[in-house]
């Protein structure tokens, strides 16, 4: 089967537990940590074997890693980087911003992905050399060139404590691109961002931290609408790099600039 042959059973598998997770009765605010991680558990249980009875039939023997798992070395050969819940935090406070997020990725790089939001009701597709797409339309980037009007997204990795160096980074970088672009967002998943940002609902995304599991479905996405996949310093971006960013070529070399600290080529502080 080829990977674009994977869309259709990948697709099916997120959205039929896309439709569990809204049929799901959103818990109770919840204070301690020690309780969250007991309601995400009770949460993730059901989902995740709706997701491994899919994933099973569709590619036997394929190992799976879901976000906890630490994926900073890959192994070798094809591995499903799976999220039930992608931005489970979201969807614990009762809000709308959250997918189901999954990717197959060959010798450390994703090869087909889908990501589905159920309370949109819309599916991003990709695979390797096959385009993207979203509800089955093809999608393209951007076509800014002044990021004076770009609307930008950023996020972090989750337990940013564990990563001190990317919190710190986090917070520079934000006061860097603020003055120069028309506004910076976090909008929910990491994965169903970098896919808006393909699609060009987003302009550009940009992270830093390592973030395989959230970052792998949605680079696939980009890269095969012709976006630029790169690190903050304008490097090929791989699962063990320390920062992610995608931007049409049009303001890709500017973003770098900026989130090096250097001065923008065309635009001063607004």
């Amino acid at each position: 089967m080829t990977y674009e042959n994977l869309l259709a059973p990948m697709a099916a598998a997120t959205q039929e537990v896309g439709e569990l997770l809204l049929a799901t009765p959103r818990p109770a605010p919840v204070t301690p940590f020690e309780e969250l991680v007991t309601v995400y558990g009770a949460l993730e249980a059901p989902t995740a074997a709706v997701m491994r009875r899919h994933l099973d039939t569709l590619r036997p023997g394929v190992a799976w890693a879901d976000e906890l798992d630490n994926l900073a070395v890959l192994p070798d050969g094809e591995l499903w980087v799976v999220d039930v819940v992608d931005g489970a935090v979201q969807f614990l406070q009762d809000l709308p911003q959250f997918c189901v997020s999954l990717a197959l990725v060959r010798d450390s790089e994703p090869v087909a992905a889908a990501l589905h939001a159920p309370s949109l009701g819309e599916t991003y597709l990709a695979a390797l050399g096959a385009g993207a797409t979203r509800n089955g339309r093809p999608i393209t980037p951007s076509a800014k060139t002044d990021p004076a009007v770009a609307i930008v997204a950023t996020s972090h990795p989750p337990f940013i404590t564990r990563q001190p160096e990317a919190a710190k980074e986090a917070g520079r970088s934000l006061a860097a691109v603020l003055p120069y672009v028309g506004a910076v967002r976090n909008l929910g998943p990491t994965s169903w961002q970098i896919a808006d940002t393909a699609a060009g609902r987003l302009d550009a995304f940009w992270q830093f931290g390592r973030d395989a599991a959230n970052l792998l479905p949605g680079a696939l996405v980009a890269r095969e609408v012709g976006a630029l996949v790169t690190d903050a310093e304008g490097r090929p971006w791989t699962a063990r790099s320390d920062s992610f960013l995608t931007a049409p070529v049009a303001l890709h070399t500017q973003l770098v600039e900026t989130l090096r600290g250097d001065s923008p080529s065309i635009h001063g502080p607004r």
